[in-house]
């Protein structure tokens, strides 16, 4: 009898533990509120992964209780989690960015008399919820409780009304772009069709792009009208609902066009009423919209819709499993895989076509067009990750880039939605290809990205749109300050990373050449290097180095001579392909490792600046300080990323910070970009679990265990991969991926 009872216990415990193990959903740990204040500028939206149509609550204007008000043409996202009046839903989005765009087509639902001014008629709200692929609140000012998710190319936005006169406006002429024009055409009483401007990202007047959109209310209206916001002598008319005067809106007409234009649509509504709005875009044509609309959408419920949202996110983030740890830990985690799978997001139409390159050419793709290349920050980490995890995204987002090229003459740099943006610098394209490349990816033209590479490294700068100061860079071997805020430093370091990317494909291609040649230019970074201060330091162009030299000037994003968004300490350990180089120039091992522990000690380390996102990894370069990096590392995560609103240090730059925390918690990160290795850390879980394809790494999974003898266990004491010791904190990805499992074991230090 007892026998059989300990059978029984045993086979419930084995029954329960397989159930906990099936019902884990990854999903369930997203927290899309992190990074919504702090500046991290990511919202909480509903988006599916690397969806063009995210569906975001809008509060950044329309109130002097609001911060980063329209008015104050200060902010660069379309939620910030202090802010406190809503005036919108805006339809297709950026995440993370440091800069205003997109942010448009605004759906906003309202009660009461009809108001179409957005500084009257927003509203405070409660009861946020968000989970991936959803967004819900209440607006407290009309009661009315609003849900929104998404496909990857349509919005669907679920109104609850109270009884009484109710109203439904779509404002395009506010939003996070600075462009306002726009044209509205009726279809018929429940459908309108038009497009919006958007565009001049970071302010760059020439990157103007339309977005066309088609949008179907379920119920229709009793009255249905255009408005257009009306300017005496350049001040706004107000809004008069009892006398009409300086009225602002017509019901007349089928189609309005012009700046600050919108449509409403007004209903009686019934306690309880739901009314669904469904909104298709589209960067081609509006029948393109529409055609998004009818094949993602067709009879689909928003609960449908909003499951399917949600399954896809779950799909995508279980590609990582992760076991031990704590909830914040995995919540940390998983939010962090989320964000940094919204970019690069897909840009064509479900029938394949997109809109070319700097073109008014429409092009069609049999695979995935993806867009919102923000480089300057994803090269770094963003792309290594979607490799590891995710190769058929990559592997597509690749072939975009060479798309790019044949239809433009030159590989991305900052693009947007067709456009170049040509935001920051250096020539970022390049370790994000040789690196794809070199971890095993094919099915992209090598010979032509290899034409594209060389293209932008060898013309000279009057026609190279990559590298404008690329005659100085050639003939110098560096980049020499000519003006006071010229970022030369900065540009030449972009470059010396990519030169030495491009010397390692030349090499693994045969051309030895100018595998030398590139290389030879990479090492360039020495003419940076001033013994006095043992620092990269500006230099002029007769040789010289810029003076007076403060290494703290330009910290906080404060300009300074020759850096961008940084100081000299934010860049002078940024030579990850010569860090034994950079650590003779200093004097040798103590020196280097006493200077960049200084970073720290002494509060130089910006962790949301790219540029020295990877200081903490370069401990290990050195026998016997690796225990620096996993100090420095598990400190960071927990600082400064945790799951709250400010979880994130600083702008996401479109999963960028994020990825940095993925990697950080396996316990593994890709330092230099480019170059196909990794450096080793401590996990922050017992057991992490990435799905690979066999396709392209010959193994079906990587393993990392982990085991803790005490809870102040933090420190590798031992490490095997497939089942052989190993003493190498940098490994190889192959070494890594046909390893297996990795397992760590871990000990206290002591002093």
């Amino acid at each position: 009898m007892r026998l059989k009872w300990i059978t029984s216990v045993a086979f419930v415990l084995i029954s329960m533990a397989s159930f906990a193990q099936e019902t884990f959903n990854p999903v369930d740990f997203v927290n899309p509120f992190i990074g919504t204040t702090n500046y991290g500028t990511t919202n909480p939206g509903a988006v599916t992964p690397n969806g063009l149509m995210s569906v975001v609550p809008f509060n950044v204007m329309g109130s002097a209780q609001n911060k980063f008000d329209k008015d104050a043409q200060w902010f660069s996202t379309p939620y910030e989690h202090t802010n406190s009046v809503l005036s919108g839903f805006s339809h297709v989005n950026l995440s993370g960015v440091g800069c205003p765009d997109l942010g448009s087509l605004l759906l906003m639902p309202t009660t009461g008399a009809l108001n179409v001014d957005y500084k009257s008629y927003g509203s405070a709200y409660s009861n946020e919820t968000a989970t991936p692929g959803y967004y819900s609140n209440l607006l407290t000012k009309y009661g009315i409780k609003c849900e929104v998710s998404a496909t990857p190319r349509t919005g669907i936005s679920r109104f609850t009304f109270p009884k009484g006169e109710s109203h439904i406006l779509l404002n395009l002429g506010e939003g996070l772009t600075n462009e306002s024009g726009a044209m509205l055409r009726k279809v018929s009483d429940t459908e309108v069709e038009g497009m919006k401007l958007l565009g001049t990202f970071c302010y760059n007047s020439k990157a103007v792009f339309p977005i066309y959109f088609v949008m179907r209310i379920s119920k229709a209206p009793k009255q249905m009208g255009y408005w257009k916001k009306q300017r005496t002598m350049g001040v706004e008319a107000n809004w008069d609902n009892t006398s009409g005067k300086n009225k602002l809106y017509t019901t007349y007409g089928k189609e309005l066009a012009g700046d600050d234009i919108g449509a409403f649509f007004s209903f009686d509504t019934n306690e309880d009423e739901e009314v669904v709005v469904r909104m298709g875009v589209s960067f081609v044509s509006i029948a393109n919209a529409r055609l998004n609309l009818d094949k993602e959408q067709a009879t689909s419920s928003f609960d449908e819709i909003r499951a399917s949202a949600r399954k896809s996110w779950n799909d995508d983030l279980s590609r990582i499993k992760v076991e031990g740890g704590t909830k914040e830990q995995k919540t940390v985690f998983y939010t962090a895989l989320y964000h940094m799978l919204i970019h690069p997001n897909i840009l064509n139409d479900v029938n394949g076509q997109y809109p070319a390159m700097e073109s008014d050419r429409i092009l069609t793709t049999n695979g995935n067009r993806y867009t919102v290349f923000s480089l300057w920050d994803t090269y770094r980490n963003v792309h290594q990750l979607l490799t590891l995890a995710y190769p058929e995204k990559q592997l597509g987002m690749v072939q975009t880039m060479l798309g790019m090229y044949r239809e433009n003459g030159w590989l991305p740099k900052w693009e947007l939605f067709g456009r170049e943006t040509y935001t920051m610098e250096g020539d970022p394209s390049i370790p994000v290809i040789v690196d794809t490349w070199m971890k095993g990816i094919r099915g992209f033209d090598i010979n032509l990205a290899y034409e594209a590479m060389r293209k932008s490294a060898t013309l000279p700068g009057n026609e190279n749109l990559m590298r404008p100061d690329n005659d100085d860079y050639l003939k110098l071997g560096y980049v020499p300050l000519r003006e006071q805020y010229d970022n030369s430093v900065s540009h030449a370091l972009e470059y010396y990373i990519a030169d030495y990317a491009l010397s390692r494909l030349a090499d693994s291609l045969g051309k030895k050449d100018d595998a030398k040649l590139f290389f030879n230019r990479s090492m360039g970074y020495k003419n940076y290097f001033c013994k006095d201060f043992g620092m990269l330091r500006p230099k002029l162009p007769d040789g010289s180095f810029y003076k007076p030299f403060n290494p703290r000037e330009g910290e906080n994003f404060q300009p300074c001579p020759g850096f961008h968004e940084g100081s000299a300490w934010n860049y002078t350990f940024y030579v990850p392909h010569d860090v034994f180089g950079l650590a003779k120039l200093m004097g040798g091992k103590k020196n280097f490792i006493t200077k960049l522990q200084k970073t720290f000690d002494e509060g130089l380390y910006d962790p949301a600046n790219e540029p020295d996102i990877a200081y903490p990894y370069l401990f290990s370069y050195f026998k016997g300080e690796e225990w620096r990096t996993q100090q420095q590392v598990q400190h960071l995560l927990n600082k400064y990323f945790t799951d709250k609103p400010n979880g994130i240090p600083g702008n996401d730059d479109t999963g960028t910070m994020s990825a940095w925390a993925v990697f950080s918690m396996m316990g593994f990160y890709p330092d230099c970009p480019g170059e196909p290795y990794y450096t080793l850390t401590t996990p922050a879980f017992d057991k992490v679990t990435i799905t690979l394809d066999p396709k392209y790494s010959g193994k079906k999974e990587l393993v990392i265990e982990t085991a803790r003898p005490t809870a102040n266990s933090s420190y590798i004491k031992s490490m095997t991969l497939g089942g052989k010791p190993i003493n190498k904190y940098r490994i190889a990805h192959r070494d890594l991926v046909n390893g297996g499992i990795l397992k760590l074991i871990l000990e206290e230090r002591t002093k």
